[in-house]
């Protein structure tokens, strides 16, 4: 059994089931990427690992331990971090605020974890008393990703990382991530739409239908024009 593992997952929003079968496990500094059409469930598995969503069935081990039952603090605690879609960073907080409360509670000082966390991403450290919402989208998208660093996750979970930023921010964020992943035992499973993104990080590559999460998709296969409309609902 892999250090984590989802088996026959299932979710619902209330009674409306979201999740009907999810199977897929990832080992410690992997990057696993889920591709799928919008309102397949991608949002809704990561929703499920980390607690905001009820499941209704399966299994959910992490570090040999289920999550079934956790409440979202005790799974962050446990090492769970989730750089959602839309990223939520707090607008009218400055960036070094909006850091710092990615560690709020935590036992170690909050200096030097920012200072370690901003080396990654350094184009913040000049925006350090700016107000987030006074950021354009790919700096939001930074300070997202370094807030949720700043807990240091044993895994981190990626919503969509590249919507609505530009090209050399996405690169930026690759190359970053790569990075962490080659220095760290750091996992990270992102749900993503742009094929160049998630087949350059990704160790693997699954995807999500309805609900179902059973199939792994060779990468050779996402170079093709044809996978952009099957996988992703775009058209080639």
């Amino acid at each position: 059994m892999s250090l984590r593992d989802v088996s026959n997952l299932k979710a619902a929003y209330g009674m409306v089931p979201a999740l009907h079968q999810v199977d897929f496990n990832v080992q410690p500094g992997e990057v696993v990427g889920i591709l799928g059409h919008d309102g397949m469930g991608k949002t809704t598995l990561l929703r499920a690992i980390t607690g905001f969503v009820k499941v209704t069935g399966g299994e959910m081990l992490f570090d040999g331990q289920s999550l079934r039952g956790l409440l979202v603090n005790a799974r962050a605690r446990a090492g769970l971090g989730l750089v959602p879609q839309g990223r939520m960073i707090f607008p009218t907080l400055a960036v070094r605020e909006n850091l710092e409360s990615g560690i709020a509670g935590g036992k170690e000082p909050m200096e030097p974890i920012v200072e370690e966390m901003l080396a990654l991403f350094q184009r913040l450290t000049r925006l350090l008393d700016r107000a987030g919402g006074a950021l354009s989208g790919g700096e939001q998208q930074l300070l997202a990703l370094t807030r949720c660093l700043c807990r240091r996750p044993k895994l981190m979970l990626l919503d969509e990382p590249t919507e609505g930023i530009q090209p050399s921010n996405i690169d930026e964020i690759s190359d970053t991530l790569k990075q962490l992943t080659k220095t760290s035992d750091i996992t990270i499973v992102q749900v993503e739409q742009d094929l160049d993104f998630i087949t350059g990080l990704s160790d693997r590559v699954y995807a999500i239908s309805g609900g179902v999460l059973d199939r792994q998709i060779p990468k050779e296969q996402l170079t093709e024009s044809r996978a952009v409309s099957e996988f992703t609902g775009v058209a080639a």
